[in-house]
């Protein structure tokens, strides 16, 4: 072989070599998640009062009250003695000074919400300053003692002010989706609770907990009168029929992550028991349920979705309940894109397994924030 043709196999394959191991231009990157390369762990979630399991995470829009704007608040389901449908806290982490504060720490029972206090993943800040927070109540951390709740409405300092309950409203539990226009708002929130027993009645068939398709999705419309807490103005179920479980280690499986997608209208709804991402068509405007919706991927990269949230190319983020990934969907072509490991902790079987819930981008779309209830933490992913 002639020495011209030894370096010409060389230099290709030296430009091979490189290429591979060259970070993609971001002509050739297929997703966002291929944008975050390091995750750092920034704060503790767990009160004075000992509260655990980290759930609902999001980023205050304003400053009010003792929050200031970027803040990131968190709040626990779990109370010290880690039975779960029992926490009362909301914190806050402020990413500037790196200072940890105990926002609201709720009683355990109140009259407006049936059978206690037991705060979860649906919570939001609203421009106007006020929190809104759902409660899924527990008296011995399984669903067998749940009671149906309430989406509360508490001040800029914690203060409890008003909650609603009702027919409608049945263990609030997924992360709240919401367009906020400041003098009104309309929130998303799944309703996992109707007619779950506790995790001992068991499906002769699988063995499983018994499944129940009585999960919602409810509108709710707002009003935000000038200095005054917002003001419940209709409630619509715009999906029904979505699937709910109990489970002994995660209290309940249900409709958790959405997320509004780039149009404004469609609403995209995480399925854990199906194992799939659901879309809900003119979310903003239907007058009726779209039932169960319409299937925009399932399985594969997905073990059990969670939390989710869009990223600002339009993707979704998706956290999983059964291992430490995060996946990437593009929710037009119903693709998922690519699936990034952020939590591998091997004390668990898959790594991370049961570690993740809350996720929310961070305020310049560069990261995202999100929980580990393994270790009651919040990390930042960048």
């Amino acid at each position: 072989m002639s020495h011209l043709i030894r370096l010409a196999i060389f230099m290709i394959f030296a430009a091979v070599f490189a290429s591979m191991a060259s970070p993609a231009k971001a002509d050739d990157q297929k997703g966002y998640l291929e944008t975050v390369h390091k995750h750092v762990t920034l704060t503790t979630t767990v009160p004075e009062n000992g509260d655990l399991n980290p759930y609902a995470i999001i980023v205050a829009p304003v400053s009010s009250g003792l929050i200031q704007k970027d803040d990131v608040l968190i709040d626990n389901f779990n109370d010290i003695s880690n039975l779960q449908g029992t926490g009362t806290t909301i914190i806050d982490y402020n990413p500037t000074t790196k200072k940890t504060t105990l926002i609201a720490k709720l009683p355990k029972h109140l009259q407006d919400c049936p059978g206690g206090v037991g705060l979860t993943t649906a919570m939001i800040m609203l421009k106007s300053g006020w929190i809104i927070v759902g409660s899924t109540p527990s008296t011995d951390g399984t669903t067998k003692t749940k009671g149906a709740g309430c989406i509360m409405v508490l001040d800029s300092n914690g203060k409890f002010i008003n909650a609603i309950s009702g027919s409608t409203i049945n263990d609030p539990w997924g992360n709240i989706a919401a367009i906020d226009n400041g003098a009104t708002a309309t929130l998303f929130v799944s309703n996992a609770g109707f007619d779950v027993p506790g995790p001992e009645v068991r499906d002769p068939t699988s063995g499983f907990p018994v499944t129940i398709k009585k999960a919602t999705v409810l509108r709710i419309e707002l009003t935000i009168p000038e200095g005054k807490p917002p003001a419940f103005k209709s409630q619509t179920v715009i999906a029904d029929g979505l699937n709910a479980r109990a489970n002994k280690d995660a209290f309940l499986i249900g409709p958790t992550g959405l997320a509004l997608g780039q149009d404004g209208t469609t609403l995209y709804v995480s399925d854990g028991v199906g194992n799939r991402v659901i879309a809900i068509p003119d979310a903003t405007t239907r007058t009726t349920s779209a039932g169960t919706g319409r299937e925009i991927t399932k399985d594969g990269l997905l073990q059990r979705p969670l939390a989710m949230t869009t990223a600002p190319n339009g993707h979704l983020l998706v956290c999983n309940a059964l291992n430490g990934q995060v996946v990437e969907i593009d929710p037009l072509s119903g693709k998922q894109i690519y699936a990034q490991w952020i939590d591998a902790d091997q004390a668990q079987s898959p790594p991370g397994n049961g570690d993740l819930f809350g996720i929310t981008m961070t305020p310049d779309g560069k990261g995202f924030y999100y929980v580990e209830d393994d270790m009651n933490t919040i990390v930042q992913a960048q």
